[in-house]
């Protein structure tokens, strides 16, 4: 062991590379590591404990969903009432549509970016895409701000993604990616007998112990913290958490891996995960629209209504705060392949739960659905409210390793009428 040990200090460039690497190949992490700030007081009246924000990664039509219209744009869309006198929705929401009165829906969102990439990138971070840093998402910022849990379980947890990183913060609060929520944590399964993993996790210790003694650097012992929780995890009962096979409510969620996100989402922050996105693709609807609505929005009409309805029966929905977002809307036009382009002129997100003030509609586009009329709201606006909502201290400053100054949402202003 002392000579694994050994190999890996020899030179700086030999040692970047051997952290490097092994944190690419077994986290999907990067290697930069500031001092970060603990016991920050959360903000006064914040109601939300937790966190569930459903990523449609493709940019969800407003049209045809919570921004509905009379008249030509709205293609085979019809528009239905919902149980809110002001709130309408497209026919497919038919569940959601009776539940109105638990949803604030923002119909006045609007961004810069109608490229896909940078879209996500700054709904879920807050922050425009640079080529020189990687900024956090809610999950570490929330660990922050907020002091970590300190439970064997993860403080945050991204479903239907194969890798996550903490951005500029520490690699240990990584949110863990969970690809397939039907499928539990991957690589559970020991491929060596227990004293023998034991060995070997004993041996990465020692080298991770080496390297942090010797140069004196946080990022080894980082690595070293997010190696230790994994292994808690791995040893411990709570890895049942994951397993959602014997949830009795399975199939009311529906089967798709947006519905069985769902369901894992409100298994774990039931369990105490502080922060729970799950990434649902497949919204990019270039070519016929009219399918594509008819076979993606039933589906999440069925996951939002029943995980609302679950939280709300086992008395979670208060403490949870529960956002829908996306990249951008569709074109008010129908293309000449019968679909919608990119539109970041205008779109929807809606909030639910965690003192939120349902029956809420905030902000209006024109006639079209072309432009916001009313208040509009940019992505780190949104963020911003979601931060308020669990609250995080919005103006308090973290740095990153090159003394760069970050704030949660890059100073978005929250929407504090949102909230009763």
């Amino acid at each position: 062991m002392d000579h694994i040990a050994e190999l890996a200090g020899k030179d700086p460039l030999s040692r970047r590379y051997f952290m490097e690497m092994s944190a690419k190949l077994s986290l999907g992490v990067s290697l930069s590591v500031p001092f970060l700030p603990r016991g920050i007081t959360a903000q006064e009246g914040a109601k939300a404990k937790n966190l569930i924000y459903i990523y449609l990664s493709g940019g969800m039509t407003h049209l045809d969903t919570f921004d509905p219209k009379r008249g030509d744009v709205m293609g085979d869309t019809e528009v239905i009432d919902t149980n809110v006198d002001n709130m309408k929705m497209g026919m497919h929401l038919k569940e959601l549509s009776k539940m109105g009165d638990k949803l604030a829906v923002i119909n006045s969102m609007f961004s810069t970016n109608g490229a896909h990439e940078q879209g996500q990138y700054i709904m879920r971070t807050g922050y425009e895409k640079r080529a020189t840093i990687v900024h956090p998402t809610v999950g570490p910022w929330a660990a922050t701000l907020l002091g970590e849990s300190g439970s064997v379980l993860p403080d945050s947890v991204v479903i239907g993604r194969s890798t996550s990183n903490a951005g500029f913060m520490e690699p240990r609060l990584s949110p863990l990616p969970i690809a397939d929520p039907a499928g539990g944590v991957p690589n559970t399964d020991l491929i060596v007998e227990g004293d023998r993993f034991t060995r070997r996790m004993e041996m990465a210790q020692k080298l991770g112990k080496k390297f942090v003694e010797k140069y004196k650097y946080t990022g080894p012992e980082s690595y070293v913290e997010y190696y230790n929780q994994a292994n808690k995890l791995l040893s411990s009962d709570e890895l049942s958490a994951f397993d959602i096979s014997s949830e009795s409510n399975r199939d009311d969620y529906g089967q798709g891996r947006l519905g069985q996100g769902c369901l894992l989402a409100r298994k774990l922050v039931e369990k105490g995960v502080r922060v729970v996105e799950v990434i649902s693709g497949g919204w990019d609807m270039h070519v016929d629209v009219s399918t594509g609505t008819a076979n993606k929005l039933p589906e999440l009409d069925k996951a939002i209504s029943t995980l609302l309805k679950d939280l709300e029966s086992r008395g979670l929905l208060d403490s949870t705060l529960v956002a829908i977002g996306t990249e951008f809307g569709r074109t008010p036009n129908i293309n000449m392949n019968s679909g919608r382009d990119h539109y970041p002129a205008a779109y929807s997100c809606v909030l639910a739960g965690g003192g939120i003030k349902g029956g809420t509609v905030y902000g209006e586009t024109d006639g079209g659905g072309k432009k916001v009329k009313r208040d509009p709201v940019k992505p780190e606006d949104f963020l911003a409210t979601i931060g308020y909502g669990m609250g995080l201290k919005l103006d308090e400053v973290v740095y990153s390793p090159t003394q760069r100054p970050f704030t949660f949402a890059d100073k978005g202003e929250p929407v504090t009428k949102l909230f009763g």
